[in-house]
Protein backbone atom coordinates (compact mmCIF):
# COMPACT_ATOMS: atom_id res chain seq x y z
CA UNK A 1 0.00 0.00 0.00
CA UNK A 2 1.07 3.18 -0.67
CA UNK A 3 2.33 5.55 2.24
CA UNK A 4 2.12 8.60 3.14
CA UNK A 5 5.40 10.39 4.87
CA UNK A 6 5.35 13.70 4.29
CA UNK A 7 7.16 15.92 1.80
CA UNK A 8 10.36 18.20 1.67
CA UNK A 9 7.93 21.20 1.56
CA UNK A 10 4.98 20.37 4.00
CA UNK A 11 5.48 19.03 7.61
CA UNK A 12 2.76 16.44 8.53
CA UNK A 13 2.80 15.81 12.24
CA UNK A 14 2.91 11.94 12.82
CA UNK A 15 -0.96 11.87 13.37
CA UNK A 16 -1.72 14.02 10.19
CA UNK A 17 0.03 11.37 8.76
CA UNK A 18 -1.52 8.44 10.12
CA UNK A 19 -5.13 9.91 9.45
CA UNK A 20 -3.89 10.31 5.86
CA UNK A 21 -2.75 6.91 5.52
CA UNK A 22 -5.58 5.24 7.23
CA UNK A 23 -8.18 6.76 5.06
CA UNK A 24 -6.30 5.92 1.64
CA UNK A 25 -6.54 2.03 3.59
CA UNK A 26 -10.07 2.23 4.55
CA UNK A 27 -10.58 4.17 1.05
CA UNK A 28 -12.69 6.45 2.85
CA UNK A 29 -12.86 10.59 2.51
CA UNK A 30 -10.41 12.59 5.62
CA UNK A 31 -11.99 15.26 6.91
CA UNK A 32 -9.79 17.70 7.81
CA UNK A 33 -10.74 20.42 10.59
CA UNK A 34 -8.06 23.12 11.98
CA UNK A 35 -7.77 27.25 12.08
CA UNK A 36 -7.37 29.27 8.99
CA UNK A 37 -3.89 28.86 7.76
CA UNK A 38 -2.85 25.04 9.45
CA UNK A 39 -2.07 23.99 6.21
CA UNK A 40 -5.32 22.30 5.34
CA UNK A 41 -5.62 22.88 2.08
CA UNK A 42 -1.82 22.13 1.49
CA UNK A 43 -2.11 18.95 2.91
CA UNK A 44 -3.93 17.46 -0.59
CA UNK A 45 -1.12 18.98 -2.32
CA UNK A 46 1.42 17.43 -0.31
CA UNK A 47 -0.59 14.52 -0.62
CA UNK A 48 -0.75 14.72 -4.15
CA UNK A 49 3.43 15.26 -5.09
CA UNK A 50 4.49 12.25 -2.22
CA UNK A 51 2.59 9.61 -3.96
CA UNK A 52 2.86 11.03 -7.92
CA UNK A 53 -0.96 11.66 -8.66
CA UNK A 54 -2.60 14.47 -10.47
CA UNK A 55 -4.89 17.13 -8.00
CA UNK A 56 -7.98 17.88 -8.87
CA UNK A 57 -9.11 20.94 -6.72
CA UNK A 58 -13.46 21.77 -5.99
CA UNK A 59 -13.61 24.88 -4.36
CA UNK A 60 -16.73 25.09 -2.41
CA UNK A 61 -18.54 28.55 -2.35
CA UNK A 62 -21.39 29.35 -0.86
CA UNK A 63 -23.87 29.15 -4.19
CA UNK A 64 -21.89 25.83 -4.65
CA UNK A 65 -24.46 22.64 -5.14
CA UNK A 66 -23.33 19.24 -4.92
CA UNK A 67 -24.60 18.79 -8.79
CA UNK A 68 -21.66 20.78 -9.77
CA UNK A 69 -19.49 18.65 -9.16
CA UNK A 70 -21.15 15.88 -10.90
CA UNK A 71 -21.85 17.47 -14.55
CA UNK A 72 -23.36 20.21 -16.11
CA UNK A 73 -25.68 20.59 -18.76
CA UNK A 74 -25.55 22.97 -20.60
CA UNK A 75 -28.77 24.09 -22.65
CA UNK A 76 -27.98 27.80 -23.36
CA UNK A 77 -25.36 26.37 -25.99
CA UNK A 78 -27.11 23.45 -27.41
CA UNK A 79 -30.15 26.06 -27.89
CA UNK A 80 -27.56 28.76 -29.54
CA UNK A 81 -26.16 26.20 -31.69
CA UNK A 82 -29.76 24.94 -32.45
CA UNK A 83 -30.52 28.63 -33.34
CA UNK A 84 -27.37 29.48 -35.63
CA UNK A 85 -27.62 25.72 -37.71
CA UNK A 86 -24.42 23.82 -35.65
CA UNK A 87 -24.41 20.50 -36.36
CA UNK A 88 -24.70 18.18 -33.66
CA UNK A 89 -27.30 19.38 -31.67
CA UNK A 90 -29.21 16.33 -31.28
CA UNK A 91 -25.99 14.59 -29.64
CA UNK A 92 -26.76 15.52 -26.23
CA UNK A 93 -23.82 14.07 -24.87
CA UNK A 94 -21.89 16.84 -26.82
CA UNK A 95 -23.36 19.23 -24.12
CA UNK A 96 -22.58 17.43 -20.43
CA UNK A 97 -19.51 18.56 -19.23
CA UNK A 98 -17.99 16.89 -16.37
CA UNK A 99 -17.28 18.70 -12.71
CA UNK A 100 -14.59 18.30 -10.58
CA UNK A 101 -15.95 15.14 -8.93
CA UNK A 102 -16.66 13.76 -12.41
CA UNK A 103 -13.14 14.42 -13.37
CA UNK A 104 -11.57 12.25 -10.71
CA UNK A 105 -14.04 9.80 -11.56
CA UNK A 106 -13.43 9.62 -15.06
CA UNK A 107 -9.63 9.68 -14.90
CA UNK A 108 -7.59 6.81 -16.05
CA UNK A 109 -5.58 7.30 -13.26
CA UNK A 110 -6.49 7.38 -9.38
CA UNK A 111 -6.39 10.97 -8.17
CA UNK A 112 -6.12 13.31 -5.42
CA UNK A 113 -9.35 15.08 -5.00
CA UNK A 114 -9.45 18.17 -2.86
CA UNK A 115 -13.07 19.35 -1.53
CA UNK A 116 -11.93 22.49 -0.26
CA UNK A 117 -13.99 24.64 2.30
CA UNK A 118 -16.84 22.25 2.67
CA UNK A 119 -18.60 24.13 5.41
CA UNK A 120 -19.18 27.18 2.88
CA UNK A 121 -22.09 25.47 1.28
CA UNK A 122 -25.56 24.79 2.38
CA UNK A 123 -26.13 22.83 5.05
CA UNK A 124 -27.67 19.68 2.42
CA UNK A 125 -24.42 20.05 0.40
CA UNK A 126 -22.87 17.18 2.50
CA UNK A 127 -25.98 14.93 2.37
CA UNK A 128 -26.40 15.34 -1.33
CA UNK A 129 -22.91 13.81 -1.58
CA UNK A 130 -23.52 10.62 0.47
CA UNK A 131 -24.80 8.13 -2.37
CA UNK A 132 -21.57 9.36 -4.75
CA UNK A 133 -18.87 9.84 -1.86
CA UNK A 134 -20.38 5.65 -1.06
CA UNK A 135 -20.58 4.31 -4.26
CA UNK A 136 -18.05 6.20 -6.77
CA UNK A 137 -20.67 6.77 -9.09
CA UNK A 138 -23.63 8.79 -10.65
CA UNK A 139 -26.39 9.06 -13.38
CA UNK A 140 -26.55 11.43 -15.90
CA UNK A 141 -30.19 11.43 -16.53
CA UNK A 142 -30.08 13.61 -19.68
CA UNK A 143 -27.82 10.80 -21.47
CA UNK A 144 -28.96 7.99 -19.29
CA UNK A 145 -25.20 7.29 -18.53
CA UNK A 146 -23.54 6.33 -15.49
CA UNK A 147 -20.32 7.81 -14.50
CA UNK A 148 -18.38 5.08 -12.50
CA UNK A 149 -15.26 5.19 -10.95
CA UNK A 150 -12.69 4.22 -13.16
CA UNK A 151 -9.97 4.33 -9.53
CA UNK A 152 -11.33 5.64 -6.40
CA UNK A 153 -9.95 8.76 -5.65
CA UNK A 154 -8.00 9.65 -2.53
CA UNK A 155 -10.41 12.15 -1.39
CA UNK A 156 -9.46 15.21 1.03
CA UNK A 157 -12.34 17.42 2.00
CA UNK A 158 -11.16 20.74 4.03
CA UNK A 159 -13.96 22.60 6.71
CA UNK A 160 -12.87 25.71 8.92
CA UNK A 161 -15.94 24.63 11.29
CA UNK A 162 -18.37 27.12 10.26
CA UNK A 163 -21.17 25.32 9.59
CA UNK A 164 -21.93 21.71 11.67
CA UNK A 165 -21.93 18.83 9.68
CA UNK A 166 -24.52 16.26 8.97
CA UNK A 167 -23.99 12.97 11.07
CA UNK A 168 -24.64 11.05 8.36
CA UNK A 169 -21.82 12.55 6.11
CA UNK A 170 -19.34 12.60 9.33
CA UNK A 171 -20.01 8.76 9.73
CA UNK A 172 -18.71 7.99 6.34
CA UNK A 173 -15.40 10.14 6.85
CA UNK A 174 -11.99 9.63 8.92
CA UNK A 175 -11.70 12.78 10.61
CA UNK A 176 -8.47 14.32 12.10
CA UNK A 177 -8.21 17.78 13.57
CA UNK A 178 -4.88 19.75 12.74
CA UNK A 179 -3.68 21.31 15.80
CA UNK A 180 -2.17 24.64 16.11
CA UNK A 181 1.61 24.07 15.50
CA UNK A 182 3.83 24.50 18.97
CA UNK A 183 6.62 26.76 18.81
CA UNK A 184 8.81 23.31 17.82
CA UNK A 185 6.71 21.80 14.92
CA UNK A 186 6.59 25.80 13.42
CA UNK A 187 10.21 26.16 14.00
CA UNK A 188 10.50 23.16 11.60
CA UNK A 189 7.95 24.22 9.20
CA UNK A 190 9.53 28.00 8.67
CA UNK A 191 13.03 26.54 8.19
CA UNK A 192 11.23 24.45 5.58
CA UNK A 193 10.69 28.40 3.84
CA UNK A 194 13.86 29.72 5.52
CA UNK A 195 16.62 27.20 5.76
CA UNK A 196 19.01 29.99 6.44
CA UNK A 197 17.39 32.51 8.82
CA UNK A 198 19.11 33.73 11.78
CA UNK A 199 18.05 31.74 14.56
CA UNK A 200 17.95 34.88 17.22
CA UNK A 201 15.60 36.80 14.88
CA UNK A 202 13.11 33.82 14.35
CA UNK A 203 13.39 33.10 18.16
CA UNK A 204 11.75 36.76 18.88
CA UNK A 205 9.66 36.43 16.34
CA UNK A 206 7.66 33.62 16.76
CA UNK A 207 7.93 34.52 21.09
CA UNK A 208 6.52 37.73 19.39
CA UNK A 209 4.16 35.86 17.30
CA UNK A 210 2.72 33.57 20.33
CA UNK A 211 2.26 35.90 23.00
CA UNK A 212 -0.04 37.99 20.02
CA UNK A 213 -2.03 34.65 19.65
CA UNK A 214 -2.09 34.31 23.43
CA UNK A 215 -3.60 37.73 24.22
CA UNK A 216 -7.14 37.13 25.69
CA UNK A 217 -9.12 39.56 23.40
CA UNK A 218 -7.70 39.38 19.95
CA UNK A 219 -10.25 38.81 17.59
CA UNK A 220 -8.07 36.92 14.60
CA UNK A 221 -5.36 34.90 15.74
CA UNK A 222 -2.26 35.08 13.57
CA UNK A 223 -1.88 32.14 11.58
CA UNK A 224 1.14 30.41 10.66
CA UNK A 225 0.92 31.64 6.78
CA UNK A 226 1.46 34.91 8.74
CA UNK A 227 4.18 34.24 10.96
CA UNK A 228 5.68 33.37 7.59
CA UNK A 229 5.04 35.99 5.70
CA UNK A 230 6.19 38.60 9.05
CA UNK A 231 9.91 36.28 8.80
CA UNK A 232 10.01 37.21 5.16
CA UNK A 233 9.34 41.01 5.70
CA UNK A 234 11.65 40.98 8.15
CA UNK A 235 14.76 39.11 6.54
CA UNK A 236 13.91 41.66 3.38
CA UNK A 237 13.47 45.01 5.62
CA UNK A 238 16.90 43.84 7.79
CA UNK A 239 15.70 43.89 11.34
CA UNK A 240 18.51 43.38 13.53
CA UNK A 241 17.66 40.60 16.41
CA UNK A 242 16.96 43.05 19.31
CA UNK A 243 14.42 45.43 17.84
CA UNK A 244 11.35 43.26 16.93
CA UNK A 245 9.46 43.56 20.53
CA UNK A 246 10.52 46.61 20.84
CA UNK A 247 9.65 48.48 17.74
CA UNK A 248 7.02 45.19 16.40
CA UNK A 249 7.89 46.12 12.22
CA UNK A 250 5.66 45.37 9.82
CA UNK A 251 3.16 44.07 12.38
CA UNK A 252 0.28 44.68 9.40
CA UNK A 253 1.54 41.54 8.20
CA UNK A 254 0.93 39.34 11.28
CA UNK A 255 -2.18 41.19 12.44
CA UNK A 256 -5.13 42.11 10.43
CA UNK A 257 -7.76 43.84 12.43
CA UNK A 258 -7.87 48.01 14.04
CA UNK A 259 -8.82 46.54 17.17
CA UNK A 260 -5.56 44.06 17.44
CA UNK A 261 -3.06 46.52 16.33
CA UNK A 262 -4.51 48.92 19.04
CA UNK A 263 -4.51 45.73 21.89
CA UNK A 264 -1.10 44.77 20.24
CA UNK A 265 0.50 48.41 20.51
CA UNK A 266 -0.26 48.60 24.01
CA UNK A 267 0.94 45.27 24.83
CA UNK A 268 4.30 44.86 26.70
CA UNK A 269 6.08 42.47 24.71
CA UNK A 270 8.83 40.62 27.10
Amino acid sequence: MEKFEGTSGYVASPELMDSVNIAIALKKPLLIKGEPGTGKTMLAQSVADALGKKLIIWNIKSTTKAQDGLYMYDTIQRLYDGQFGEGGVDDIAHYIKLGKLGEAFESEDQVVLLIDEIDKADLEFPNDLLWELDQMEFYIGETKRTVKAKNRPIVIITSNAEKELPDAFLRRCIFHYIEFPGKELMEEIIRVHFPDVEEHLLAEAMDVFYQIRDIRDIRKKPSTSELIDWINALQIGGIPYGQIKSRLPFIGVVVKKDEDLEQTSHYNFE
